[in-house]
């Protein structure tokens, strides 16, 4: 105990150059850090969300645009497709399941998607409160959506065109909230789900002339795009090819799609990786010569504690500690820098309200964090320590 008190006191017998040092490493563990958060979330939404979806059939485009707009809800689809082809598709003998997308409204920027119970169902979503739809222009908010709304059950609204909020509001047609869907942690949380007969029931009533007009709309009916599920896994090898080259519509694979994203992203990450490791080898250098002019500095202490009985081996546990000081500090400010740049992110990600990134997230991977402090701090002081140890006091003593 005596040797750490003795260590906080040399550490800071130096403010500036201690304070430089902590500011250097916490900095690069703080981006360690950062990076560890955003790719843990991100893969952990990633995994969740699309869970049993084996393909996404849409419009033609760019494959990644359907996925991202049909799935994690975060970009614009690439166009509609007629309903009648997507009924021929749920016929196809590979297919398990198929749950429509219907997505051209918000309220308030939060998207209405027009869908079946089958969306819930999916994602094993449970109500908190009321009951799903029964009806079109009945919707059951995600628990993000209620919560940052202040939406009740009984509540109604009217949505507005496009996928974004400042669009035509739909003022004939308001919806009504039957229900509140518990946290889930999925994109249902922030989502207003409701029948798609909701959706072409307020465009059709806002576009339609006569009844003549309305009859051959619901002839020429569309949705989005719709979430597919596989009977057999052997089903990757030709549906997507069957979809592709016999339709006008295109199917993408989430899987595929999402480690393409994640190749683009790293391409980013390996960046902010590089400066952490240059900021992290920049302060080991610090460090280094910190303790190492300390050593130089420190002789007429050394010979006096030598004189007084400390060992080689003491002598040398002093600027360890000295250097473990160091690295716990830095670990915690680190730690709390890099929480605070992902919460930071997350509030950001929130203007279009897309949750996927946020702060106070502990996953395991960030023990490597004050694992690599220590790492880097005692790395740094082996040779200040060493040049302690080998030190004699008779030398020290002469040299005064």
């Amino acid at each position: 105990m005596k040797t750490l008190f003795f260590a906080w006191r040399y550490l800071w017998s130096r403010p500036l150059a201690a304070a430089l040092n902590l500011l250097l490493l916490s900095l690069g563990l703080a981006s360690i850090t950062f990076l560890l958060l955003v790719a843990h979330q991100l893969s952990r939404a990633f995994d969740r969300d699309l869970a049993g979806i084996d393909a996404v059939v849409g419009a033609k485009g760019s494959p990644m645009q359907l996925i991202l707009s049909g799935v994690l809800h975060l970009d614009v689809p690439p166009g509609n497709v007629p309903l009648q082809a997507v009924r021929e598709l749920e016929k196809h003998p590979m297919v398990a399941g198929i749950i429509p997308i219907s997505l051209g409204d918000n309220f308030q920027a939060w998207r209405i998607v027009g869908t079946s119970h089958a969306y819930i169902d999916h994602y094993q979503a449970k109500l908190a409160q009321g009951q799903v739809w029964s009806a079109p222009m009945q919707v059951v908010l995600g628990a993000t959506v209620a919560r940052q709304l202040g939406l009740q059950i009984g509540q109604t609204f009217v949505g507005s065109h496009g996928l974004g909020a400042g669009g035509h509001s739909h003022g004939d047609s308001p919806y009504t909230a039957v229900g509140i869907l518990s946290p889930s942690g999925s994109v249902l949380d922030r989502l207003i789900l409701t029948d798609t007969a909701s959706v072409w029931k307020v465009h059709e009533d806002y576009t339609a002339v006569d009844d003549d007009d309305r009859a051959v709309m619901e002839e020429e009916r569309e949705i989005t795009l719709a979430l597919v599920k596989y009977k057999t896994p052997m089903a990757a090898l030709s549906f997507p090819r069957f979809v592709n080259s016999t339709t006008e519509m295109q199917a993408a694979a989430p899987a595929l799609e999402i480690s393409r994203l994640l190749h683009l992203l790293g391409l980013g990450t390996d960046v902010l990786r590089a400066f952490a490791a240059v900021l992290l080898l920049t302060a080991a250098l610090s460090v280094f010569i910190a303790l190492w002019s300390a050593v130089r500095e420190r002789r007429a202490d050394l010979a006096l504690l030598r004189m007084l009985g400390a060992s080689p081996a003491k002598v040398a546990s002093l600027l360890l500690s000295e250097a473990l000081w160091l690295g716990l500090l830095a670990s915690i400010f680190g730690l709390a820098l890099g929480q605070g740049f992902a919460a930071a992110l997350g509030w950001f990600l929130q203007l279009d309200n897309s949750l996927l990134v946020a702060g106070l997230v502990w996953p395991s991977t960030l023990a490597v964090v004050p694992g690599l402090a220590l790492l880097v701090s005692l790395g740094a002081a082996l040779l200040p320590a060493l040049g302690a140890y080998r030190v004699s006091v008779l030398e020290l003593l002469q040299n005064r």
